[in-house]
């Protein structure tokens, strides 16, 4: 051919490590598979009610040091060990990160925190950490972002979010009905909630849409629907925040009108708290006031958590501070902890 048009505008291709082969250099264990499987069944009867504890899914904003998310991680799942008659506990493990324009895509895409962009060794750590998750006996929950990075990992995942920015997508909600665990689909960053309530409506329903298998070969993909899918409320720009009560209640009833199971989830951080981490707290205490108050479609709430409050700026590894987010400002453990007592003995007081 006498003129160029292919692949006019890339600079550069690298060969992508298979679902298959990253599985077969890190298996699940039975133990971990065990793990996933009741935690999966434990979500699934929270979020429909049939199980009256709540779910709570903690942790940080992104992870970029696994062992600081580690360490967050067994001091949460000690906590909860008092807590586990009225709380179902689920560790926040978010690999990447969805930018309004451009910024870390998150430790999937960018392991070493440079812009070098080792995506075959961001997937192994990936795997690595939720391994090490599981075999904590803490279910993992996880943004499915990029529709093909879940293959590689979703085996150890209980809780999938699709995001504020792609609860539009049709692609995510056809992803969504093809995963194997309960899934939350936020509203949208202006705060529409209909949005997301068609996206579970979609989500509900059998797709076929191109993906790739775990051999690595693209496919065209059947899935069955998924019954189990959510709504996340996280306040937005035009809305304002939508935990309260009058916006719990529009929400549940405009679910129960397109006949879906109104159960639904409080992200106390984003648009909830006006991305001040300190009222997580605060939106924290009026769920509990609600539940208190016989309000049976709160089924869950969801808070970024770290060992140290606040954020900090991207940096070397070995300048920044250690359990401190580099992403969105979080809540420590410290100040969390008694907030998940707080809700506990809510759901106690009105529901056990």
């Amino acid at each position: 051919m006498s003129q160029d048009i292919y692949d006019t505008r890339i600079r550069q291709a690298q060969p992508l490590i298979t679902p298959w082969v990253l599985a077969d250099e890190q298996p699940l264990s039975d133990t971990q598979a065990a793990t996933v499987a009741t935690a999966r069944r434990q979500t699934e009867d929270v979020l429909s009610g049939k199980d009256p504890r709540l779910l709570v899914i903690v942790g940080p904003c992104s992870v970029h040091d696994p062992a600081a998310l580690l360490e967050f991680a067994a001091a949460l799942k000690s906590h909860c060990l008092d807590l586990n008659d009225a709380l179902l506990p689920v560790l926040r493990v978010y690999f990447e990160k969805p930018r309004t324009v451009v910024g870390w895509k998150g430790l999937i895409n960018d392991p070493d925190l440079d812009g070098s962009f080792h995506i075959n060794k961001g997937l192994r750590v990936a795997r690595d950490v939720l391994q090490d998750v599981a075999d904590l006996g803490l279910p993992a929950a996880s943004e499915f972002l990029d529709t093909t990075f879940g293959q590689y990992y979703a085996d150890l995942v209980s809780f999938a979010a699709i995001g504020a920015r792609t609860v539009e997508s049709q692609i995510h909600r056809e992803l969504a009905s093809g995963l194997s665990m309960p899934v939350g689909f936020k509203n949208a960053t202006n705060g529409d909630v209909g949005v997301a309530i068609d996206a579970i409506r979609s989500a509900n329903h059998s797709h076929w849409f191109p993906s790739l298998t775990r051999e690595g070969t693209p496919a065209i993909l059947q899935s069955t629907g998924n019954p189990h899918s959510y709504l996340i409320l996280r306040g937005g720009k035009a809305s304002g925040p939508n935990y309260d009560a009058a916006s719990v209640t529009a929400a549940a009833t405009a679910m129960a009108a397109a006949e879906l199971e109104p159960g639904v989830i409080v992200d106390c951080s984003h648009g909830n708290s006006d991305k001040d981490p300190q009222r997580q707290a605060i939106v924290a205490a009026d769920v509990s006031d609600q539940i208190e108050q016989g309000q049976t479609a709160l089924r869950g709430v969801m808070l970024e958590s770290h060992l140290v409050a606040g954020n900090q700026a991207i940096g070397p590894r070995d300048s920044l501070r250690y359990g401190q987010s580099i992403t969105d400002a979080c809540l420590s453990l410290d100040d969390t902890l008694p907030v998940l007592d707080s809700l506990a003995a809510a759901v106690r007081r009105a529901r056990l």
